[in-house]
């Protein structure tokens, strides 16, 4: 059994022990399929068991938890401590003299962890205070609406998945807004834009006016504080749809890249945001209406004209759809006309806004393109010995050689791309195309809502453009050891290093290129982020919606 260290068993001594009696129990929060249990404190949907300890004698709760069903008895003296020592207002800091549980096992596992604190222990069949908590506990289960209104939620969620298959943030960035005119349910026009061209997360903002929108990016360019970002985020006034996976929180095993998940591996999220209402994960009918027809419109306007968005182009377009809705007081359906259309003149005054606020700090930016490597590609930093080195240099169906190179150390540090021959060969072509590859670098990043850092691996090439290939988390050991490396060769060398794009991606050498499928051999200098001169980039934001 864990015994408390005498560190601690001396401190909880030194409180003032009151003539209480305490209640403690741990019971299963009950869910049905409709709705989430709500956590009283941060309105947040908990998973597992709930810890309660509450002074019965005064009525109050002192501390609660929620932990996942396998956590052990130790769970419950980790909360117990903390009523003792941090109770929730307005309890003060004590010890009680009485603590009475329900469970025969727990009762003689507190036996054993709190001896020497003076603390009787009973056991009673009932606790009434805990039992009234948990009632009103469930109540709140029972009349929280659930996520999605059961008339909607079945067609929503098959819309949601249309529009993963549509994939629009492959050819829309998310200051190319489109204005979708309803004129129902109280909303005169969405604005969609859309999330997803950096493969960060994934999903669809309907912003209700564009006041609301301007005024949120303005924010986000200003890089505020977390706490002012977090404001300006609670601030938007929009309905959205998001994608998640259970490794959407986790680094790729290929250094920070990560492929685009299967369709069956993501789940769709909806909910609300309102600067007077906040963060909501659940909508009402009149919502998931709007949202339902939005993302309909959304779906068809990108069927027809996906095509012409190709090669950053974003032209003026507009087409009016008839989109038939059921409606409940005819017990029929009904058809809306919807207009959809895109908004060049606003996505130009969006970029230059976000230029504006860049000149004000001092910096001009080129921009940062997510275009160039291959989704799905894998991708890691190493080094080509030199005699390989050479076989590449005259065996490669594309080099690009550079002067006075410096052949001292093991190799040549390279980046290594690896995707299936055709896109290989486009990738190959479009650095040639943008003048070559002028450099390598990597550069600071961080994610302003959340805190995160991140190493930023970006290829220049000779137009000036700056192209992403991997984002790595600041404490990711992978990447730590391979940068590491990275730096000393690239000492070596003198700044010299490589890019090499191979084929195989689908066969026997995937992820372990042989020399027969090393397409192409770009060798170019590195750059350290202050001969870059971008600062500390801002990652596009990456938000539990849940």
């Amino acid at each position: 059994m864990t015994a408390l260290n005498h560190s601690t068993r001396r401190r909880l001594q030194k409180l003032k022990q009151i003539p209480n009696v305490w209640e403690g129990d741990r019971r299963r929060l009950i869910t049905s399929q409709d709705s989430d249990v709500l956590d009283l404190a941060s309105g947040e949907p908990p998973e597992g068991d709930c810890i309660l300890w509450v002074d019965g004698s005064q009525g109050m709760v002192r501390a609660m938890d929620v932990v996942t069903p396998d956590s052990g008895p130790e769970a419950v003296v980790r909360t117990l401590i903390r009523a003792m020592e941090n109770p929730h207002n307005p309890g003060m800091p004590a010890r009680p003299k009485k603590i009475v549980v329900r469970d025969r096992e727990l009762q003689f596992f507190l036996r054993g962890v709190l001896q020497d604190l003076d603390i009787t222990l009973d056991y009673v069949p009932e606790l009434p205070l805990i039992d009234e908590i948990f009632r009103g506990l469930q109540d709140a289960i029972s009349t929280r609406p659930p996520q999605l209104p059961p008339q909607y939620a079945e067609a929503l969620r098959a819309k949601a998945f249309e529009i993963w298959q549509d994939a629009p943030w492959e050819v829309l960035a998310d200051h190319e807004i489109i204005a979708i005119e309803l004129n129902q349910w109280d909303v005169g026009t969405l604005y969609a834009s859309v999330m997803g061209m950096l493969g960060m997360e994934y999903g669809v903002l309907l912003y209700r006016s564009l006041d609301s929108l301007k005024q949120f990016r303005q924010r986000a360019i200003a890089q505020e504080s977390i706490e002012q970002m977090q404001e300006a985020f609670l601030g938007q006034d929009c309905l959205f749809v998001t994608f998640e996976t259970e490794e959407s929180n986790k680094e790729s095993p290929l250094m920070g890249f990560r492929p685009m998940p299967a369709a069956e591996d993501v789940e769709p999220v909806f909910g609300n945001l309102h600067p007077l209402e906040g963060l909501r994960s659940f909508l009402y009918d009149e919502e998931a209406a709007a949202l339902l027809v939005g993302l309909e419109a959304l779906h068809r306007f990108m069927r027809q004209h996906r095509q012409k968005f190709a090669k950053d182009a974003f032209p003026p377009l507009s087409s009016r759809y008839r989109i038939p809705f059921p409606d409940d007081a005819e017990a029929g359906t009904i058809t809306l006309s919807v207009k959809v259309a895109t908004m060049p003149e606003l996505a130009e005054e969006l970029v230059a806004m976000e230029g504006e606020e860049i000149n004000l700090n001092g910096f001009n930016f080129p921009a940062v393109r997510d275009d160039l490597v291959p989704e799905n590609s894998f991708l890691s930093l190493g080094m080509v010995p030199w005699d390989v080195l050479e076989l590449l240099q005259s065996g490669a169906e594309y080099h690009q050689s550079t002067a006075d190179l410096v052949k001292q150390g093991d190799g040549l540090p390279v980046v290594m791309i690896q995707t299936s021959r055709p896109k290989a060969k486009t990738m190959i072509q479009e650095i040639q195309a943008a003048g070559g590859l002028k450099a390598i670098c990597f550069n600071p990043g961080e994610d302003p809502l959340m805190g995160d850092r991140y190493d930023i691996g970006l290829f220049q090439t000779g137009n000036g453009d700056l192209h992403l290939f991997g984002e790595f988390g600041e404490d990711d050991p992978t990447h730590i050891a391979a940068r590491k490396k990275w730096d000393q060769r690239c000492k070596k060398t003198k700044g010299h290093c490589g890019l090499i794009i191979a084929k195989g991606l689908t066969g026997a050498a995937r992820g372990n290129p042989q020399f027969k499928d090393m397409l192409a051999l770009f060798e170019t200098r590195s750059l350290s982020s202050k001969d870059l001169g971008l600062g500390t980039l801002q990652m596009t934001m990456t938000v539990d919606w849940t």
